[in-house]
């Protein structure tokens, strides 16, 4: 079934009626996913972490030994190695096998009805691999681990991309990713970490996660992002810890997304820095912080999926779902491929199954009269709507022109400017 066709069929309208008539919990009434007694939530599936670490040399020697090849990983195969490693994609102990990869592709679900929004796989163009061969796995000078082939195909990426992205166009960037950027076959089949790639910005396990950020027994707010934090975004997951589903004591954690997205996002690093500097401006308690190593797919709803299982995993009980959530528009015609709420109703779609809440985010805009405040507030109050567009922002940001500070943060402003180029006025 493709679920996106369902979604496709929904009028913006209606999707935000359904929406509101969901959430609508009395303010007095707190539900929370954690069981009574319990620090954090269990981990999905099984409700254990997978660590698929190699500690003891031997082990590692003896894998490298038995390696027929060596292939060198790209970006977007690191951060799927890291996070297989480290259990964020738990309950999968390596890279999906054919029949895994086709159940996922098919129905969003593991042949054991597992709920899973998108493949993870590992593509290569070597010919001579063969099942039951192993692969050493390296990445600039780094030998992340050894992977187990339990299976090789050539996947049908035509299939693949109208059901995970619900279009065969190239023009969205993830369409484009698996068409000219993978390899021909993908292999199946146990990974055997040994090492986490290095990188300029950390990024925690989600044990370390668990137990040295997020305190015990409180409701966690999760805030995906994969652009720099605005003053909006602020409002948004600040405002969020005060959702009618969301016990009082609960903490928010912003965990961006560092790893590859598309051309014309800003890169990773660059983005670690602006967050950096947020997180010691404000200094507040109830706002945690940490990073992912995840490579997006700009999927729509079935990424809201992938990201509400990883989250689970790093500890999160409920999922903050912005308007457009991991949307992307046509490189062409900058046509949206997805519609505005088809995220949020595929997460409030698939919440009770993965025993997580969903809070879909406030409308908010910024007005001459009150600051920050939702639309509906706007409107009854006949409010002046300040407005700019990301577009114009980022015009802005290149000319040198000054920044208003109801729109962004000075501190995120002043690392922008230091890695984007100007334009030459004589350009």
């Amino acid at each position: 079934m493709n679920f996106l066709k369902s979604f496709a069929r929904i009028s913006r309208r209606n999707a935000l009626l359904s929406l509101q008539q969901k959430m609508m919990v009395p303010r007095n009434i707190h539900t929370s996913p954690l069981s009574s007694g319990a620090q954090h939530i269990p981990p999905y599936g099984d409700n254990s972490l997978v660590n698929l670490m190699v500690n003891d040399e031997k082990e590692k020697e003896t894998l490298l030994k038995s390696c027929k090849h060596t292939q060198e990983c790209s970006d977007r195969n690191a951060c799927d190695i890291e996070l297989l490693t480290v259990g964020a994609f738990s309950p999968l102990t390596g890279f999906m096998n054919q029949e895994e990869y086709n159940s996922v592709v098919k129905n969003m679900r593991l042949p054991n009805n597992l709920l899973f929004g998108l493949p993870i796989v590992f593509d290569t163009r070597n010919d001579a691999i063969q099942v039951g061969d192993k692969i050493k796995l390296t990445y600039k000078d780094q030998v992340l681990g050894v992977l187990d082939v339990n299976s090789k195909w050539q996947p049908d990426k035509v299939f693949e991309a109208k059901q995970s992205y619900g279009t065969t166009s190239l023009e969205h960037p993830a369409v484009q990713m698996i068409s000219m950027e993978r390899g021909n076959y993908y292999l199946g089949g146990r990974v055997f970490g040994f090492e986490i790639p290095k990188r300029v910005f950390p990024c925690l396990t989600p044990a370390e996660v668990r137990s040295q950020i997020l305190p015990a027994g409180a409701d966690v707010v999760v805030f995906q992002c994969r652009n720099p934090i605005h003053r909006a975004h602020y409002e948004l997951f600040s405002r969020a810890l005060t959702a009618p589903n969301v016990r009082p004591g609960a903490v928010c954690l912003v965990h961006p997304t560092c790893g590859p997205t598309q051309d014309d996002d800003i890169p990773g690093v660059i983005r670690f820095h602006t967050y950096e500097v947020l997180r010691k401006e404000l200094g507040e308690d109830r706002i945690k912080w940490a990073y992912l190593p995840y490579s997006m797919h700009l999927a729509g709803p079935r990424e809201a999926l992938q990201h509400m299982i990883l989250r689970r995993n790093y500890g999160c009980t409920h999922f903050i779902v912005g308007r457009d959530m991991a949307g992307c528009k046509s490189s062409l015609t900058g046509e949206d491929f997805y519609g505005v709420y088809d995220a949020q109703q595929m997460a409030l779609s698939v919440a009770k199954e993965l025993g997580m809440q969903v809070v879909p985010s406030a409308d908010v805009v910024f007005t001459e009269e009150k600051g920050y405040v939702v639309v509906d507030e706007a409107k009854k109050d006949g409010l002046h709507v300040m407005k700019l567009s990301g577009t114009k922002f980022r015009q802005m940001l290149r000319a040198g022109q000054e920044i208003p500070e109801w729109f962004a943060f000075k501190s995120v402003v002043e690392v922008l400017r230091k890695h984007i180029a100007p334009v030459k006025k004589d350009a």
